[in-house]
């Protein structure tokens, strides 16, 4: 999930690429913070934000899968 919001956020994938991939997650993998994150991102994306808006809750996505919480 890493790679791809990395790829995403270097513009190496599509946002509906972002999208399949996120909506292969298993929340069951993740802490209730990474799970959140991922939902929101998903969320986010579904709406049709303006990209800059999404940049920052995909980098928030991005500490809490790292960092683990």
């Amino acid at each position: 999930m890493v790679t791809v919001i990395s790829r995403w956020l270097a513009r190496h994938v599509s946002a509906d690429e972002l999208q399949r991939a996120l909506e292969q997650v298993r929340s069951g993998e993740l802490t209730a913070d990474q799970a959140e994150a991922v939902a929101e991102l998903r969320t986010e994306l579904g709406e049709g934000r303006e990209r800059a808006e999404l940049e920052m809750v995909a980098r928030e996505t991005l500490e809490a899968l790292a960092l683990g919480g």
